[in-house]
């Protein structure tokens, strides 16, 4: 039986997906890259919000959700029952990276004394002093985390084609991504992106310039939101600690949908 916390939790995540509320603003914009029957990969699942607008905007799309927080994970699973997507959503308790094993997540506890659950991040052992070099602290809770990578995943479930990978994984990207080589040069899925500079380099020895290189050189395009309008760009915002960032491959801009991206491509 879930705790009332969880409950709790599952119950304002249910009903802000149902008004269509706290949505980040790059939401909207799935639609213009999702149709048909998309495989789908969630990576940083959280509450299921991106899981559920993929399945609005395409309705027979296949999406793995990876939750590597224990608590979360009963959340996302109690909300997509709610929301009646169970079957389209596979809730997976992992976190992605670059190997396959075990790591810790790292849940900050804001100095407010609740838990930061959306700003957790993977390690190989605790941290020293402050828990994250973008934030202020009043603790942390670890929690030991079964990790995967994408290829070994997907080989495993026989997934011949990834379509759209959605990533927000507070720094770890970079890692998440070189074990997803093998389906990003298979397939050229779109990818939307939450990049962090500063955990990127504080915590994982890597950069967003790295991140970027990873589809500058397979050739995608990079697109971000500015206020309301989708704008083609080619570095990360400097001013911003974190930030998302489309990239869709040009192969891939035939079967797109009719709207902004399929516009932009042609251009």
């Amino acid at each position: 039986m879930p705790s009332i916390r969880v409950l709790g939790h599952a119950f304002r995540a249910w009903r802000r997906n149902k008004r269509w509320a706290k949505h980040e603003p790059e939401t909207p914009y799935l639609a213009d890259l999702l149709n048909g029957s998309p495989v789908c990969l969630h990576v940083g699942a959280s509450d299921g919000r991106h899981s559920y607008v993929m399945t609005q905007v395409a309705p027979k799309a296949q999406v793995h959700a990876f939750e590597p927080s224990a608590f979360t994970f009963e959340v996302l699973k109690i909300c997509l029952a709610w929301h009646r997507i169970a079957g389209q959503v596979r809730p997976v308790h992992a976190a992605v990276a670059d190997m396959p094993g075990e790591l810790l997540l790292v849940t900050p506890k804001k100095t407010s004394g609740r838990m930061g659950r959306a700003y957790a991040y993977v390690a190989t052992e605790p941290p020293t002093g402050q828990v994250r070099p973008d934030l202020e602290d009043a603790g942390l809770e670890l929690q030991p985390t079964p990790v995967v990578t994408l290829d070994g995943y997907c080989e495993r479930q026989g997934l011949g084609r990834v379509d759209f990978i959605r990533m927000d994984i507070e720094g770890a990207e970079l890692k998440a991504l070189k074990g997803a080589e093998h389906i990003i040069d298979r397939d050229r899925p779109h990818v939307l992106i939450e990049i962090h500079p500063v955990m990127l380099e504080a915590r994982f020895g890597g950069s967003a310039e790295a991140v970027l290189e990873v589809f500058r050189s397979r050739g995608y395009r990079m697109f971000e939101v500015k206020g309301d309008r989708l704008e083609e760009t080619t570095c990360v915002d400097p001013d911003l600690p974190w930030k998302d960032y489309f990239f869709v491959h040009p192969m891939r801009a035939g079967e797109l949908p009719d709207g902004v991206f399929k516009a932009r491509m042609a251009a």
